[in-house]
């Protein structure tokens, strides 16, 4: 089988050159037409966290209760 499609391949070398070049064809342009949301988002996964603690001051509430808060959920405290 493998040797018929050898054999095949070298006696038609025209048609394999032409369908190699139609395949190149395809392939760049089908690169230069992929829509960009195609390409992957790699940033960092992002989280607001809102906390309420009644009656005290807002960097209080940042320092004693959301940014242990967010070490603890992001696994690094």
């Amino acid at each position: 089988m493998i040797e018929r499609l050898i054999r095949w391949s070298a006696n038609n070398l025209a048609i394999l050159l032409i369908a190699a070049a139609l395949a190149t064809a395809v392939g760049v342009y089908a690169a230069f037409h992929v829509p960009l949301d195609a390409i992957p988002n790699l940033s960092d996964t992002q989280v607001i966290v809102y906390t309420k603690y009644a009656g005290q001051a807002r960097q209080v509430v940042e320092d004693q209760v959301t940014y242990p808060l967010t070490l603890w959920s992001s696994g690094t405290g």
